[in-house]
Protein backbone atom coordinates (compact mmCIF):
# COMPACT_ATOMS: atom_id res chain seq x y z
CA UNK A 1 0.00 0.00 0.00
CA UNK A 2 1.36 3.19 -1.23
CA UNK A 3 1.54 6.44 1.53
CA UNK A 4 0.04 10.01 -0.35
CA UNK A 5 1.39 13.00 0.71
CA UNK A 6 -0.11 15.96 0.00
CA UNK A 7 1.68 19.79 -0.24
CA UNK A 8 -0.47 22.88 0.07
CA UNK A 9 0.33 26.32 -0.56
CA UNK A 10 -2.25 29.25 -1.13
CA UNK A 11 -2.47 29.22 -4.82
CA UNK A 12 -0.67 25.78 -5.73
CA UNK A 13 1.27 27.59 -8.60
CA UNK A 14 4.16 28.32 -6.75
CA UNK A 15 5.69 26.95 -3.96
CA UNK A 16 3.53 23.16 -3.35
CA UNK A 17 4.34 22.60 -7.20
CA UNK A 18 8.01 22.56 -6.48
CA UNK A 19 7.62 20.85 -2.85
CA UNK A 20 5.64 18.22 -5.09
CA UNK A 21 8.13 17.73 -7.76
CA UNK A 22 11.14 17.44 -5.17
CA UNK A 23 9.48 15.35 -2.65
CA UNK A 24 8.92 13.14 -5.84
CA UNK A 25 11.98 12.69 -7.43
CA UNK A 26 13.55 11.74 -3.68
CA UNK A 27 11.21 9.18 -3.00
CA UNK A 28 9.98 5.41 -4.77
CA UNK A 29 6.90 6.23 -6.77
CA UNK A 30 6.04 2.21 -6.26
CA UNK A 31 5.80 3.36 -2.21
CA UNK A 32 4.59 6.87 -2.39
CA UNK A 33 2.06 8.67 -4.01
CA UNK A 34 2.92 12.82 -3.89
CA UNK A 35 0.58 15.73 -4.76
CA UNK A 36 -0.16 18.94 -4.43
CA UNK A 37 -2.81 21.15 -3.61
CA UNK A 38 -3.88 25.21 -2.91
CA UNK A 39 -6.19 26.10 -0.16
CA UNK A 40 -7.64 29.03 -2.79
CA UNK A 41 -10.11 28.15 -5.63
CA UNK A 42 -8.42 30.84 -8.21
CA UNK A 43 -5.78 28.04 -10.35
CA UNK A 44 -7.43 24.92 -10.30
CA UNK A 45 -6.86 23.33 -13.20
CA UNK A 46 -3.86 25.50 -13.84
CA UNK A 47 -0.26 24.61 -14.67
CA UNK A 48 2.77 26.02 -12.10
CA UNK A 49 3.81 29.23 -12.53
CA UNK A 50 6.19 29.43 -14.94
CA UNK A 51 8.89 30.48 -12.55
CA UNK A 52 8.48 27.41 -10.57
CA UNK A 53 8.86 25.20 -14.01
CA UNK A 54 11.44 27.40 -14.48
CA UNK A 55 13.57 26.85 -11.45
CA UNK A 56 12.55 23.41 -11.30
CA UNK A 57 14.01 22.59 -14.89
CA UNK A 58 17.22 24.07 -14.32
CA UNK A 59 17.79 22.08 -11.17
CA UNK A 60 17.04 18.87 -13.23
CA UNK A 61 13.17 18.23 -12.18
CA UNK A 62 10.01 18.36 -15.21
CA UNK A 63 7.09 19.85 -13.34
CA UNK A 64 5.04 20.97 -16.46
CA UNK A 65 2.54 17.74 -16.11
CA UNK A 66 1.06 19.07 -12.49
CA UNK A 67 -2.33 20.40 -12.51
CA UNK A 68 -4.03 22.77 -9.76
CA UNK A 69 -6.70 21.60 -7.23
CA UNK A 70 -8.57 22.77 -4.00
CA UNK A 71 -7.78 21.63 -0.98
CA UNK A 72 -11.20 19.60 0.43
CA UNK A 73 -11.94 17.89 3.54
CA UNK A 74 -12.33 14.45 1.91
CA UNK A 75 -8.23 14.97 1.31
CA UNK A 76 -7.65 14.28 4.85
CA UNK A 77 -9.46 10.61 4.30
CA UNK A 78 -6.60 10.48 1.06
CA UNK A 79 -3.30 11.74 2.58
CA UNK A 80 -1.22 10.11 4.78
CA UNK A 81 0.98 13.43 5.57
CA UNK A 82 -0.42 17.21 4.73
CA UNK A 83 2.53 19.26 4.60
CA UNK A 84 1.70 23.09 4.23
CA UNK A 85 3.93 25.90 3.08
CA UNK A 86 2.92 28.77 5.91
CA UNK A 87 1.06 29.30 9.09
CA UNK A 88 -1.97 30.77 7.35
CA UNK A 89 -2.00 27.27 4.85
CA UNK A 90 -2.08 25.32 8.41
CA UNK A 91 -5.27 27.03 9.95
CA UNK A 92 -7.17 27.23 6.84
CA UNK A 93 -6.10 23.29 6.37
CA UNK A 94 -6.47 22.19 10.17
CA UNK A 95 -10.20 24.42 10.40
CA UNK A 96 -11.40 21.45 7.93
CA UNK A 97 -10.53 18.83 10.00
CA UNK A 98 -13.61 17.44 11.54
CA UNK A 99 -10.82 15.17 14.50
CA UNK A 100 -7.62 15.14 15.84
CA UNK A 101 -6.31 12.65 14.38
CA UNK A 102 -6.88 14.42 10.26
CA UNK A 103 -5.28 17.86 12.31
CA UNK A 104 -2.06 15.13 13.21
CA UNK A 105 -1.59 14.96 9.61
CA UNK A 106 -0.62 18.47 8.88
CA UNK A 107 2.63 19.85 9.42
CA UNK A 108 4.61 22.79 8.70
CA UNK A 109 6.80 21.31 5.86
CA UNK A 110 9.96 23.77 7.36
CA UNK A 111 9.55 22.08 10.65
CA UNK A 112 11.48 19.82 9.22
CA UNK A 113 14.57 22.19 9.42
CA UNK A 114 13.46 24.26 12.46
CA UNK A 115 11.20 22.11 14.49
CA UNK A 116 9.28 23.99 16.49
CA UNK A 117 9.74 27.82 15.00
CA UNK A 118 6.73 28.02 13.07
CA UNK A 119 8.93 29.00 9.86
CA UNK A 120 7.37 29.94 6.58
CA UNK A 121 8.61 29.26 2.85
CA UNK A 122 7.71 32.53 1.64
CA UNK A 123 5.33 33.10 -0.96
CA UNK A 124 7.43 34.08 -4.22
CA UNK A 125 4.65 34.84 -6.60
CA UNK A 126 5.05 38.59 -6.15
CA UNK A 127 8.92 38.38 -5.92
CA UNK A 128 11.98 38.32 -8.67
CA UNK A 129 13.17 34.40 -9.78
CA UNK A 130 15.72 34.83 -7.29
CA UNK A 131 12.60 34.59 -4.54
CA UNK A 132 11.83 31.17 -6.29
CA UNK A 133 15.41 30.12 -6.14
CA UNK A 134 14.93 30.69 -1.94
CA UNK A 135 12.46 29.13 -1.49
CA UNK A 136 13.40 25.66 -3.63
CA UNK A 137 16.69 25.92 -1.80
CA UNK A 138 14.48 25.39 0.77
CA UNK A 139 12.40 22.87 -0.05
CA UNK A 140 15.03 21.36 -1.34
CA UNK A 141 16.03 20.49 2.18
CA UNK A 142 13.30 19.97 3.72
CA UNK A 143 11.85 17.53 1.27
CA UNK A 144 15.48 15.64 1.64
CA UNK A 145 14.85 15.34 5.69
CA UNK A 146 11.33 14.39 4.64
CA UNK A 147 12.29 11.46 2.49
CA UNK A 148 15.13 10.69 4.63
CA UNK A 149 11.80 10.20 7.52
CA UNK A 150 9.76 8.42 5.46
CA UNK A 151 12.22 6.24 3.26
Amino acid sequence: MKTHILMVCLGNICRSPLAEGLLKSKLDAERFQVDSAGTGHWHVGSMPDSRSIAVAQKNGLDITDQRGMQFKPAFFDRYDHIFVMDNYNYEDVVAQATNDEDKAKVQLILDEIFPGERVDVPDPYNDSLRGFDRVYEMLDEATTKIAERLS
